[in-house]
């Protein structure tokens, strides 16, 4: 593939790197960033088998800023930014990590062939975790966490060390379960993966490269004869013509199911308030919810000054949404929550604006609710939004994704804390 000035109207710098199936650019005009090209060609074993493919440089495009799109909106650190072509995207420049990670729900493939006894099908909970050294010459051998370490890998100034490894696993499990659910919506088993990681300018790492149907095993209905992926071209004993369309045409149809994979957006936290003056603490909690992808709305109502209405409000959402979360905010005599929680189904979570002064009568009006009544309490706001996001990420993989990104997050910034902290320090 000859090298090109221009993509996306976008002036192209020098030609950073080609593989097998893209070629990767530096962007003058906006440092820090990089433009990869797809090309029309599919490989298999490592190069051995390899043909051209009219079409699918377009696909594989598509399906990664679709993967890549939803793993942002999730909040999961990338370096893909935008599509800028039919055929190319840009993402932030980074220098790789030599390291495939791959995870497997189910052992098939080259798996069996590593652990023999095991039997195909055998499902791993949690997730099974492996790497592999990228090294063509070699086929890719399996590498263990001490040889990762060991190998010392410095990476745009970074030391691949326990910390960063220990990341990249549980991003790496993060990413596949997130993808395994959106999925599941589609009536799919995401059977296995791969994916990479880059460090950019910024000492960031990424989940970097691709990720498309060269990157996973896919099987509609669980079914591994009606499977979609690359899997269907490294079975081939030898290839056609026709044998080239069906897997053009089962990477279509990948391309074409991510466009249905994102969860209607059907939901509503609804934080009632017993009076205006508790608009800060109620403002905080929608805060909190929007920050988890969830929708929210704030209302007044009284269950003791207007118990008809407060009724009459929490029936017109009832008869309208059926992805639904009551948050009640009421001081003193709290008789919001436990009125909701006697006359709806939906979930009610009470957090009252408890005031230093009278906190144990605050928090006891909300805890000691006459028997038949369920509703939750909690003090925070942020609890508050979380125990919502909880409850409709049940039903919703993209709220659920969302938590846990952040409980990665939490745990990287733990990580990263304390590795700040290391080092004896000796009196002078």
């Amino acid at each position: 593939m000859a090298a090109v000035t221009q993509v996306g109207g976008i002036q192209l710098g020098k030609l950073l790197i080609e593989g097998k199936t893209k070629q990767v650019y530096d962007v003058p005009s906006m440092p820090g960033h990089s433009i990869l090209l797809n090309k029309d060609r599919i490989t298999a074993h490592n190069g051995v088998r390899a043909h051209d493919l009219e079409g699918k440089a377009k696909i594989s495009n598509q399906t990664n800023a679709k993967v890549f799109t939803l793993l942002n909106t999730a909040g999961v650190k990338t370096a893909f930014v935008k599509m800028v072509s039919d055929n190319a995207f840009m993402a932030r420049k980074c220098d790789m990590v030599p390291i495939e990670w791959v995870t497997r729900r189910l052992a098939t493939g080259s798996y069996l062939k590593r652990n023999p006894g095991v039997k195909e099908g055998y499902r791993f909970s949690p997730p099974k975790q492996e790497t592999f050294y990228k090294d063509d010459a070699n086929d890719d051998p399996q590498w263990s966490e001490e040889q990762i370490v060991s190998a010392g890998f410095k990476v745009n100034g970074v030391l691949i060390g326990r910390d960063e490894v220990e990341i990249m696993r549980q991003t790496t499990i993060l990413v596949f379960e997130i993808l395994e659910r959106a999925w599941g919506t589609r009536n799919c088993a995401l059977i296995d993966m791969k994916i990479e990681y880059g460090v950019d300018a910024d000492g960031q790492l990424l989940v970097a490269d691709v990720i498309d149907s060269d990157s996973w095993r896919l099987w509609p209905s669980g079914d591994k004869r009606l499977m979609v992926d690359k899997q269907v071209y490294r079975n081939l004993a030898s290839v056609t013509a026709s044998d080239l369309d069906t897997v053009k045409r089962n990477f279509l149809w990948v391309s074409e199911q991510l466009d249905q994979i994102l969860p209607k957006n059907d939901h509503l936290v609804v934080v009632l308030m017993g009076s205006s003056s508790d608009k800060d603490h109620c403002e905080k909690i929608a805060k909190n919810c929007r920050e988890l992808g969830l929708n929210v709305e704030l209302r007044v109502t009284s269950a003791h000054k207007g118990t008809q209405t407060t009724l009459h409000i929490v029936s017109e959402y009832e008869s309208v949404l059926s992805q639904l979360v009551f948050i009640t905010v009421a001081g003193r005599s709290n008789g919001l929550g436990p009125v909701l929680s006697g006359n709806t189904n939906y979930p009610v979570i009470n957090c009252p604006p408890v005031k230093p002064e009278n906190v144990n009568l605050d928090v006891w009006s909300s805890l000691n609710l006459p028997s038949g009544l369920g509703c939750a309490t909690v003090l925070y706001p942020e609890a508050a939004a979380l125990n919502a996001a909880q409850i409709l990420g049940l039903n919703n993989y993209l709220i659920w994704s969302k938590l846990r990104v952040k409980q990665l997050h939490n745990f990287t910034s733990l990580i990263y804390t304390d590795k700040g902290f290391r080092g004896v320090r000796k009196n002078e």
